[in-house]
């Protein structure tokens, strides 16, 4: 009996049945292409460039000037890991398209804070917390809690 490994995923497309979440509220996915796994990324540049929290962005140092938009993943609200990944990306000059996926509403501040440009919401995440609640955050800059404390 032969065995047939299935077919590697080279490419992940943006998924079906989400919006885009920014500071001025949901909007439609005006990203079509798809966006090229880091395990996959070899010498030549990507446009689109997915990453999970694991990654460490050291690795993409020297390779981030043709890349128009980066998507990291938070495999769990509760995992942190894509913020820090986002504010080293800033920090080594990365000024192109910065997306999260997989946060809630309650995250948007911080990761607009963190250097995010938008967040990927589901359909299925947005019935539950509908656009008001990401604008509720919208003014990231102003409801941070050292600002609160400072009065």
């Amino acid at each position: 009996m032969t065995e047939t490994m299935p077919e590697a995923k080279t490419e992940s497309a943006p998924p079906a049945g989400h919006r885009i979440a920014r500071d001025d509220g949901f909007r439609a996915d005006d990203w079509n292409a798809p966006f090229e796994p880091l395990a996959n990324l070899n010498e030549a540049p990507a446009a689109a460039l997915d990453l999970p929290s694991t990654a460490d962005p050291a690795e993409l140092s020297g390779r981030l000037d043709d890349t128009r938009i980066i998507r990291v993943d938070f495999p769990s609200f509760a995992d942190g890991r894509g913020f820090t990944i986002a504010k080293r990306l800033r920090e080594m000059g990365y000024q192109g398209r910065l997306r999260a996926r997989g946060l809630i509403a309650d995250q948007y501040a911080m990761a607009r804070r963190a250097g995010f440009d938008e967040v990927e919401v589901s359909d299925t995440l947005a019935a539950r917390q509908p656009e008001d609640q990401w604008l509720a955050r919208a003014n990231w800059m102003a409801h941070d809690y050292q600002a609160r404390l400072r009065g």
